[in-house]
């Protein structure tokens, strides 16, 4: 898989958040982008997802424009800003209901994902009930369930203890293996480094600079 951005421009507004954004993104990689709140990550990243159509430049996945096509990119899934499910659905009725959208995963497979992440013993609780760090982590198993080519997560460690941010590492670690994609928008330099084979620094919708793992 490959993303292509392409002297991409937006404004909201009077503001411009993304300001002549180039990337070129491939498959067997981990892309960190860090920025404090505000430098245009979460705007790069509805970009991508097909959310928020530039008002100059490209997004490409595979060669597909995803705008001039009026698509969503294929094989992604996201977690973008705060994970936001029904709240008096259960962890498991609610991974259910979202897994009906394509149909080509069952009910062991969704509990296997909830155990990955350490939420098999909450999957019965509703949603509303679940504490910051487990809505996290079904955020998360959301974007994990259906084995997507393409994993795209906006502060995917918000609220998790040191225990379940380093287990979520390593899954990550292991998607990458197996020749996943995977970009990660964090505030906080240390989340990223461990993870990232290149990282982006974002500041007021412009990348200012890219750190490339030797």
């Amino acid at each position: 898989m490959k993303i292509e951005v392409n002297n991409v421009r937006r404004k909201l507004g009077n503001e411009e958040v993304l300001k002549n954004i180039n990337l070129e993104l491939e498959s067997g990689k981990i892309y960190g982008f860090i920025g404090r709140n505000g430098s245009g990550k979460t705007m790069l990243f509805r970009t991508i997802c097909g959310f928020l159509k530039p008002d100059t430049g490209y997004v490409k996945v595979d060669g597909r424009d995803l705008y001039k096509n009026n698509e969503f990119p294929k094989d992604t899934a996201a977690l973008l800003e705060k994970p936001n499910y029904i709240s008096d659905l259960t962890g498991f009725e609610n991974l259910k209901l979202l897994s009906k959208i394509k149909n080509i995963i069952n009910d062991d497979q969704i509990m296997e994902t909830l155990k990955l992440v350490n939420l098999e013993n909450e999957a019965d609780k509703k949603f509303k009930k679940y504490s910051l760090g487990m809505k996290q982590k079904l955020g998360i198993a959301g974007v994990l369930m259906e084995d997507p080519k393409i994993m795209i997560l906006d502060e995917p460690f918000n609220g998790l203890d040191d225990e379940s941010a380093e287990k979520i590492r390593k899954i990550l670690l292991k998607e990458k293996e197996k020749g996943k994609l995977i970009l990660i928008a964090t505030h906080i330099k240390e989340d990223i480094e461990i993870l990232g084979d290149v990282i982006y620094k974002m500041d007021k919708g412009v990348i200012k600079n890219k750190d490339e793992k030797r």
